[in-house]
């Protein structure tokens, strides 16, 4: 393979893309394969589900980068990182599925975003961090006071995975630069054997039915290895602040599938929590942009 610069013909190509090209790209499918999985509730239960998208995405990585030819390459402290974003994509992504069985996927979305302002707020004290967070907070009452009498279990598991998406970013940026894509692929190993115990039995039902099992198989592609080898190749380009600003849109595209794929119509409260979220994503500053 010819190499340009001690890169690959496609890594040096990935180069010239804008940066926010990438997460243009992981925004649409960061919720496009969730609706998908969530039409897939009625054959195969959440947890099942889960496992099939990262059991999915798993194979692909290790069919396209054989990432544990790498894993021994690394220092002892990023192996540790590895394993770590490999046990939190396996709590999140099963926390996710068995959040939006219950919630719209605008719900689970915003409340996604709150810990990232967390996060901010304690990282740079700041008034306009205050603001952000004040107003993410005002959103996140706005959704949860909707629906919280009917599915309180599904907030619980919404804000479970809240906490566990503002470790993946943390993560995220620690693995992201040259080598992300196989560090990301060798955590993706260790999240499918993580959440085997608990989603192995619920995907057997996918097993007995081609059909059934290329779906799964089509959700964790889309689910888990676009939009998160699109993350690395953005975060790689990204300040971790610059980032997080453009994860204010995320909710607004999670409003938008979750209408155009499932049919969830927003009502007046819902959208004004949402676009609270919003902006209270597009208002927090992180330690890279503080003075």
């Amino acid at each position: 393979m010819k190499v340009v610069d001690g890169k690959s013909p496609a890594l040096a190509l990935s180069d010239h893309i804008p940066p926010h090209a990438y997460f243009v790209v992981s925004a649409v499918f960061h919720y496009l394969g969730p609706s998908f999985a969530v039409i897939l509730f009625s054959r195969i239960e959440p947890l099942g589900v889960a496992w099939l998208r990262i059991a999915s995405a798993a194979v692909v990585f290790a069919i396209w980068r054989r990432p544990w030819r790498y894993f021994w390459t690394l220092a002892v402290a990023e192996r540790w990182t590895t394993a770590q974003l490999g046990v939190v994509l396996a709590a999140m992504n099963s926390l996710f599925y068995l959040a939006i069985k219950v919630l719209p996927l605008s719900t689970v979305g915003a409340i996604e975003f709150l810990g990232p302002i967390v996060l901010a707020a304690i990282g740079v004290r700041s008034a306009r961090n205050l603001a952000a967070l004040l107003v993410a907070i005002g959103g996140v009452y706005f959704l949860t006071d909707v629906r919280i009498d009917s599915a309180p279990l599904g907030y619980v598991f919404a804000f479970g995975n809240c906490s566990l998406f503002a470790l993946y970013i943390i993560l995220g940026h620690r693995l992201s630069g040259d080598g992300g894509i196989d560090r990301l692929g060798i955590s993706m190993l260790i999240a499918a054997i993580a959440a085997l115990p608990v989603g192995f039995s619920q995907a057997a039902t996918a097993f007995h039915s081609p059909a059934l099992l290329a779906a799964a198989v089509g959700v964790g592609v889309s689910s888990s290895v676009i939009p998160y080898v699109t993350d690395q190749l953005a975060m790689a380009r990204l300040p971790r602040a610059s980032f997080a600003l453009l994860l204010s849109i995320l909710p607004a595209t999670a409003t938008a599938i979750g209408f155009l794929v499932l049919k969830q119509v927003p009502n007046v409260p819902e959208l004004i929590g949402i676009s609270l979220v919003i902006v209270g994503v597009a208002l927090h500053r992180g330690k890279d942009h503080a003075a």
